[in-house]
């Protein structure tokens, strides 16, 4: 491991090398991934509003509308 930090030109050849190596999503799979983030922070986005809703109304209900 010594030998990579002595040789500066050696551990870039290994990077590129590494970096050769990784397969790469397409631009559809990219979208439609990014997509499926979005929708499903969009779920979740909406599931924690009605449940702070309701359970904001709970609480008030419990505790009579107190201030």
């Amino acid at each position: 491991m010594s030998g990579v930090a002595l040789n500066p030109a050696k551990f870039i050849r290994e990077v590129r090398a590494e970096a050769a190596k990784v397969t790469w999503p397409s631009r559809k799979e990219t979208l439609v991934t990014t997509g499926l983030v979005l929708a499903m922070a969009a779920l979740a986005t909406v599931f924690f509003f009605v449940a702070d809703q309701v359970i904001g109304v709970a609480v008030r209900a419990l505790f009579g509308g107190m201030g």
